[in-house]
C-alpha cells in the first residue's frame, strides 16, 4: 500500500478529473469481500399564523428574510449553487426545484422522480445539478446558456442503486458519486453519465459518505458500522474498519466528516460514540465521549481559524452540539438546543470560526465556535428542520423544514 500511495502523490493536481480517474473507465464489479408547536394551519396561506388545539391562533416568530414553499410536504434536503445565488430543494412530494434564494421565485420544477428526493447537489463548476430518491433514481440536469442560471433542462437520469441514500459531486471534476440502501456505492462521470464504479464491499445500506477535499480518495460508512476507504480508480478497498474491532464499535455509524486536508476524518455513531482516524493509515487516532449515550451523532463539520488546532463540530440527538480540540481531543465549548442537532454548518472564510446548527426545536443558531457565544438565532419554521447550506459568499443560510417551506436567513 505504501509504493501505490508513492504513485498517487505524483499524480497531476491540476487536472482533478484526470488525478483520480479516466472517463474513459469501464464498470468494474466487486464480488462481496402536547408540545409548544403546533402543524401550520393549512387554510393560512401566509405561514404566519397556525391554530392551536382549542382554535386560538399560535403565532410563530419569524426571522427570514425570503422563503420558498412550493413544496407540498417535507422538504427534505438543500444545496445552493457555488457561485450564484441560486438553491436546489429536494423533498417527501417526490419533486426538486431550483429556485433564486434571494426572491423565492422558482426557476425550474425537477420531476421525474416516483418517490421522496432525499439528497440534491449542484456540481463544482454550477453547470449541473443532481437529484437523487427512495425511488434508487438519480437524475442530472444541465444549465442552459451562458448568460445566466435560470434556465435548466434535464440532462440524463442515471440508474444503478436501489435506494439513493446521498449524493456527493466531486470537489473538482464532473464525478458524481451515490450510496445505496443495497449495500452499494455508485461512480458516474457526467455529462455522458457512463458507469465508472460500482464499489460492493459494505454488507449493509451505506448511510453516508465523502469525496476527501483533495478529490483522491472516497470514504464511506453503513449502517452496521463498516467503515471503508477506497481509491476511487479500483473496486478494492485501501483499508476496512469493522464493528468486530472493539475500538471501533459505534452501534452503527450515521455521520462522518473529512479535514479539509484529507488526512484525517471524524466519525459518529448510533450510540454516541465519535473516533478520529487516520486516513493514511486507516488507523484510529482516539475516541471523543461527551454526547449522552445512546443517543445517535447525526452531524459532523470541520471549522477552521487562525491560530488554533484543527477543531470539528459533532450534533447529537442529545440536543447538543459540542466543539473539539482535536489536538488533545478534548471538548472546547458545548452549544445547546432544546431538541435533536440535525445538522451542523460551517461558514467559509473569512467567518471559519463560526458554525450553525439546526435542530427539531424548529429554530437555526450561528455560533462562534472559539466562545461557544451564540450570534443569532433563526426562527420561522413551524416544524424541525431536516437541513440547511450556507450561501456561497457566507452571508446567508438556506434552510429545509419538515413544515414543507425553505428559509433564508442572514447567516450572522
Amino acid at each position: 500500500m505504501a509504493s501505490k500511495r508513492e504513485h498517487d502523490a505524483t499524480i497531476d493536481e491540476g487536472n482533478a478529473q484526470d488525478e483520480f480517474i479516466d472517463p474513459n473507465d469501464v464498470l468494474i464489479e466487486m464480488a462481496e469481500d402536547d408540545g409548544a408547536d403546533y402543524p401550520m394551519d393549512e387554510d393560512d396561506e401566509d405561514g404566519e399564523d397556525a391554530a392551536g388545539p382549542s382554535g386560538v391562533d399560535i403565532i410563530y416568530e419569524d426571522t427570514s428574510i425570503q422563503r420558498f414553499t412550493n413544496h407540498t410536504n417535507s422538504v427534505f434536503t438543500v444545496a445552493v449553487h457555488p457561485f450564484a445565488q441560486i438553491a436546489v430543494s429536494g423533498g417527501e412530494d417526490d419533486l426538486g426545484y431550483i429556485w433564486d434564494y434571494t426572491t423565492g421565485e422558482e426557476l425550474v420544477k425537477l420531476t421525474g422522480h416516483t418517490d421522496s428526493v432525499t439528497s440534491v447537489g449542484f456540481s463544482h463548476d454550477g453547470e449541473m445539478a443532481a437529484t437523487g430518491g427512495m425511488d434508487g433514481k438519480v437524475r442530472v440536469w444541465k444549465r442552459v446558456g451562458k448568460d445566466d442560471f435560470k434556465r435548466w433542462t434535464f440532462l440524463t437520469e442515471l440508474q444503478g442503486p436501489d435506494e439513493v441514500t446521498w449524493l456527493k459531486w466531486h470537489p473538482k471534476g464532473n464525478v458524481l458519486l451515490a450510496g445505496s440502501n443495497d449495500t452499494t456505492v455508485w461512480l458516474w462521470n457526467l455529462p455522458s453519465g457512463n458507469t465508472m464504479q460500482v464499489f460492493a464491499s459494505h454488507a449493509s445500506p451505506v448511510v453516508c459518505g465523502e469525496f476527501t477535499p483533495d478529490g483522491k480518495r472516497i470514504l464511506t460508512a453503513d449502517a452496521d458500522g463498516t467503515l471503508i476507504f477506497w481509491d476511487p480508480r479500483s473496486p478494492t478497498p485501501l483499508w476496512k474498519l469493522i464493528p468486530e474491532d472493539g475500538r471501533f464499535d459505534l452501534d452503527g455509524v450515521t455521520s462522518l466528516a473529512v479535514n479539509p486536508a484529507s488526512t484525517v476524518a471524524v466519525i459518529g455513531g448510533a450510540s454516541g460514540g465519535i473516533r478520529v482516524v487516520n486516513l493514511n493509515k486507516g488507523d484510529l487516532v482516539g475516541a471523543l465521549a461527551a454526547h449522552k449515550e445512546g443517543e445517535s451523532v447525526e452531524a459532523i463539520a470541520f471549522v477552521g481559524f487562525a491560530g488554533t488546532a484543527e477543531v470539528v463540530v459533532t450534533g447529537s440527538t442529545d440536543g447538543k452540539a459540542c466543539v473539539w480540540d482535536l489536538n488533545t481531543l478534548k471538548v472546547r465549548n458545548t452549544l445547546e438546543h432544546e431538541e435533536p442537532v440535525t445538522c451542523l454548518i460551517p461558514l467559509p472564510a473569512p467567518k471559519s470560526h463560526l458554525v450553525v446548527s439546526g435542530s427539531a426545536d424548529n429554530a437555526l443558531r450561528t455560533w462562534d465556535t472559539r466562545t461557544g457565544a451564540l450570534i443569532k438565532e433563526h426562527r420561522g419554521h413551524h416544524g424541525p428542520v431536516l437541513g440547511a447550506t450556507v450561501g456561497y459568499d457566507g452571508s446567508f443560510v438556506v434552510s429545509a423544514g419538515d413544515d414543507g417551506a425553505c428559509l433564508v436567513f442572514a447567516a450572522e
